[in-house]
């Protein structure tokens, strides 16, 4: 059973700022537990009802372990239909971005994506596509943030998501960077060599001004139907895919 503090202590990591305060964050289910458990993040603890005990055997005994009924799993969970396994992890903390360690590959820049399932979505498809590093706007949302790692469904734990002010940052890179923009170039007529940046823009207002001026080459989607703009998510999955084709010719 859960003391009151702890409940309060596990309610309160839905926020932005008692995470950063605590430097903890909340994983929920069963998957997505087992894939940060073998990664370099630490999980702290695992709050998990009886039911599920049996698929807990072979995880290691340097982690906390407590049983707890479904009705405190109610009370901690963020979704409205829990799951029977919570784990406690703590935040890492992430050394200054290195930007050698960005050439000869792609990673993806974001610039203000607020909402979570964007985010989330947009960190499985960098993982299914082997982009290691995502570097996002100091607006963009948390990356922590519980829905935001409900949708990453596990990748989370393979790719690295660094804050940063985008406008001093992306000159130092020395990076061609592509700007997703309505009126670019069909991407499916880009050279996008082996290297660069890929800068995303947020949902409603696409990339800023002072990012525009920074990008090398504008390239958009070409649309065949009516429909006005695409999802940031889906956009993003498309235009990895495209660069990922041309880096296999």
């Amino acid at each position: 059973m859960l003391s009151k503090s702890q409940i309060s202590l596990l309610k309160s990591l839905q926020h932005k700022k008692f995470r950063k305060e605590h430097g903890l964050f909340l994983v929920e289910g069963h998957k997505s537990v087992i894939e940060f458990v073998n990664t370099a993040y630490q999980v702290d603890t695992i709050y998990h009802t009886a039911a599920i005990v049996p698929k807990l055997l072979n995880l290691s005994r340097k982690i906390n372990f407590q049983e707890i009924s479904l009705a405190d799993l109610e009370k901690i969970s963020s979704l409205k239909t829990p799951q029977e396994v919570i784990g406690l992890v703590k935040m890492p903390i992430w050394p200054s971005l290195n930007y050698n360690t960005l050439k000869n590959r792609f990673s993806l820049v974001l610039d203000g994506v607020q909402d979570p399932g964007n985010m989330g979505t947009i960190i499985r498809t960098a993982d299914w596509f082997g982009i290691t590093d995502i570097i996002c706007s100091e607006d963009t949302v948390d990356v922590y943030n519980s829905k935001v790692v409900q949708a990453t469904m596990g990748s989370l734990a393979r790719v690295n998501v660094h804050y940063t002010d985008l406008a001093t940052t992306l000159p130092q890179i020395k990076l061609p960077i592509f700007g997703a923009m309505l009126d670019g170039e069909n991407m499916y007529s880009t050279n996008f060599g082996n290297e660069g940046l890929l800068a995303m823009g947020n949902e409603g207002n696409g990339l800023r001004p002072d990012i525009q001026a920074l990008i090398n080459k504008k390239i958009t989607i070409p649309r065949v139907g009516q429909a006005e703009s695409l999802n940031v998510a889906i956009a993003t999955a498309i235009f990895c895919s495209e660069i990922k084709r041309n880096s296999l010719k």
